[in-house]
């Protein structure tokens, strides 16, 4: 070989090639198999074609290994650890959900993640790419999880665009949702009475904030302070993933570090808040009986399921950019532990700030009932000899309080609930579950107006969810861009600023007045059937059609060392039947509870459950139907040849000549095979693969580990040419027979 060819020059630096015969196809345009430089069967002593290996595939490759941690820690940490993890902690047993919810990520949450970190990494393709290779039949697996990104990034977006409002709107003293505001007619100023009947915080968020209507058939027109918070928000994304990871990747460095940064100093701040200990204290007490409800299970493998963003194609897209031996084991591991760790550490921080907040409502109340009863001492319905002698209400605490309260009761039984006294319990105020977007933007806003310099908090609070938010939207529209610039050459930046138009456009529905029930249906019914049935889909087809054995076997290959046994009985049987009860429980709630939505009722000043009128209710499944439907088409389409297998990487003459001979691959020699050598003559001698770095040493992986029956599997179109010493004319072996 001439000493300055790529590949001489690839052998004398060292340097690790990963490369794969897919990827140099990639960039050619489609060959005729007979007559292509893969042929090169022929009498022995002719010379044999060189192969030149270009210096890389041409795919962006992130620029070290923290800043793809980064972006895989940044697109599944997101809002739903702040506001969601706490609240199931909460609603299902405290300490004791902690049991299941680990568990299940180690049964479902790692296995799953490292399969679709290993599946990326090996085909290098986003997610449409990959399950074309894996199994054309299941193709449309990857065009419904770009379906699903498609609707959840249209309604996240709308949340990170509430963050930017309530950000802008944080830079006041006081805050403008802590105090109700005051309506004046002519001489008489009256507090709001719809703000007087809910709180402050409530009043702003719906009226002033969303200026929500009282049902979802009541469009209101559009809001145009949340229009332009959603256009920013768009314009955000926008400019982060415009020019792919090589601009995404360095957004999250502070994207995914600095909510990092904020929770730690809310979690110091908050301990030093009186209550704050009762609140922990509330959130870490296991109530063991809960974990024998199924409910529990069922919630916790949902959270594990969306906290890891399994499904949504960002993973795959993401771990597409790296080099084929890659320690992903590693890196699932990594982040899954370090997604447990942030929902640990943020329900911490939720709690001593709830916990604060229940101390100073607590004390509210206490005040309140103490000023009804000295009215009823006063206009002598209560007798002063009901007053233990040692009680001061001037300074009346909570304990003094429920001793007044008890005799109160206890006296007064028949005329008690005439009085309208409250028992003012702290443990009925840290009962209260709040979730979602009431946490963040009523409970959690009420609380921070009793912080000291609380528009210093409100403002790093709102700008750490606009980060979470951000990290977890580049993961979702990664999972659109990357699958469709993969399968068609459009230009990168031109097809991204095209989606973010079409989005905000899109967006204008959750930014009506009514918009919220719209971002409360798309969250209930977008993702989490269709992302169930994803995964299973795409559990089955490596675990049950490619091969679990052949998979594993890859990985070998590809890392180097092979992962644990564990992991084979994991795919091939336990996450499956898992995700199949998921499926089967999921669909048993959907049918069980009415579909419904909670709507702010402006006369009452509270939220009333209203179900959905018909055309909602159709519009709620036709979300489900929609994201699923690829799913059939494909299978459909690719069964009768109706379409073609979805790859642009080799052309249909030598997929099909491969694919007729590959069924019979364990009869031949793999190498004549390749080759294209026929029976009967020698075969050529194949360039030794190169060695990869294991735990003990170094592991020279087998030159024919080509695997056989795939369905248009990864393993022959991903096998890395890498030559590590010079061709050299060498008698060849005598070949088995075919028989």
């Amino acid at each position: 070989m001439p000493k300055n060819s790529k590949v001489t020059q690839r052998e004398q630096s060292h340097e690790h090639v990963t490369e794969s015969v897919a990827d140099l196809l990639a960039h050619e345009e489609p060959i005729d198999y007979k007559s292509s430089a893969l042929n090169v069967g022929g009498a022995a002593g002719k010379k044999v074609p060189q192969i030149e290996v270009p210096e890389n595939d041409g795919r962006p490759a992130w620029n070290s290994k923290l800043q793809y941690i980064l972006a895989q820690v940044g697109f599944s940490v997101g809002l739903g650890n702040v506001w969601r993890f706490p609240y199931l902690c909460q609603k299902n047993g405290g300490g004791a959900y902690l049991v299941p919810y680990f568990i299940l990520l180690l049964i479902i949450g790692i296995p799953l993640f490292f399969l679709e970190l290993a599946v990326g990494q090996k085909i290098r393709r986003g997610s449409i790419g990959v399950w074309n290779y894996v199994c054309p039949s299941l193709g449309g697996i990857g065009m419904s999880s770009l379906m699903v990104c498609g609707f959840v990034g249209l309604y996240y977006n709308v949340i990170i665009g509430w963050s930017i409002f309530y950000f802008f709107q944080s830079f006041q003293y006081p805050l403008p949702w802590s105090d109700c505001p005051i309506r004046k007619n002519g001489t008489l100023a009256i507090v709001e009475p719809e703000c007087e009947k809910s709180s402050a915080t409530t009043y702003f968020w719906y009226r002033q904030t969303l200026n929500t209507t009282s049902t979802i058939a009541e469009s209101g027109g559009l809001n145009i302070k949340m229009t332009l918070s959603l256009l920013v928000a768009w314009i955000i994304v926008c400019l982060a993933v415009i020019r792919g990871i090589a601009s995404s990747g360095k957004v999250m460095y502070f994207s995914s570090l600095f909510p990092y940064v904020v929770l730690f100093c809310f979690l110091v701040r908050g301990l030093m808040l009186k209550g704050s200990v009762d609140g922990i204290a509330h959130m870490f007490t296991p109530k063991l009986e809960k974990m024998l409800e199924p409910q529990v299970w069922r919630e916790a493998a949902t959270q594990v399921f969306f906290a890891l963003g399994l499904g949504f194609g960002g993973v795959i897209a993401f771990s597409s950019y790296n080099k084929i031996d890659n320690n992903c084991h590693f890196d699932a591991v990594l982040v899954s532990v370090i997604n447990f760790l942030t929902s640990i550490l943020a329900t911490l921080v939720v709690f001593a700030v709830l916990g604060f907040k229940a101390n100073i409502m607590n004390e509210k109340c206490v005040v309140d009932n103490a000023e009804k009863i000295l009215g009823y001492l006063n206009s002598n319905v209560l007798s002063h000899d009901l007053i233990p002698p040692h009680v001061n209400f001037s300074h009346l605490s909570t304990s003094d309080y429920a001793e007044m309260y008890g005799v109160i009761k206890t006296i007064k039984e028949g005329s008690f609930t005439q009085l309208g006294l409250e028992p003012c319990l702290l443990e009925d105020e840290l009962n209260k579950a709040v979730q979602g977007t009431g946490l963040a933007f009523i409970a959690f806003t009420e609380a921070m107006t009793h912080f000291p310099a609380s528009p210093f908090w409100s403002v790093m609070f709102f700008f750490m969810l606009i980060n979470l938010g951000l990290g977890s939207m580049i993961g979702t529209m990664t999972g659109i861009t990357t699958p469709v610039l993969d399968t068609y050459k459009v230009q990168k930046e031109l097809f991204t600023v095209c989606c973010c138009v079409v989005a905000f456009l899109c967006g204008l529905l959750f930014v009506q007045r009514s918009g919220n029930y719209y971002v409360t249906m798309f969250d209930d019914y977008s993702a989490g059937l269709p992302l169930t049935v994803v995964v299973i889909l795409e559990n089955v087809s490596v675990a049950w059609i490619y091969g679990t054995k052949r998979f594993m076997q890859d990985l070998e290959d590809m890392l180097g060392f092979r992962p644990y046994k564990i992991y084979f009985y994991l795919w091939k049987y336990v996450s499956p039947l898992c995700l199949i009860v998921l499926i089967s429980a999921t669909v048993i709630e959907m049918a069980i509870s009415p579909p419904g939505y909670n709507a702010w009722v402006q006369e009452l000043a509270h939220e009333r459950f209203q179900s959905y009128p018909p055309w909602a209710l159709a519009m709620c499944f036709s979300l489900i139907v929609v994201a699923m439907l690829p799913l059939p088409i494909v299978f459909i389409a690719r069964r009768f040849n109706l379409m073609s297998d979805g790859s642009n990487k080799l052309s249909v003459s030598y997929r099909k000549t491969m694919m007729k001979d590959i069924s019979n691959l364990e009869e031949q020699d793999e190498a004549r095979f390749i080759l294209g050598a026929k029976p009967g003559e020698a075969p050529l001698a194949v360039p030794a693969r190169k060695a990869f770095l294991t735990p003990g040493g170094t592991k020279a992986l087998d030159p024919n580990s080509l695997s056989p029956n795939s369905c248009y599997g990864t393993s022959y179109q991903n096998t890395a040419i890498s030559p590590t010493t010079p061709t050299t004319p060498t008698t060849p072996a005598t070949p088995e027979s075919d028989s």
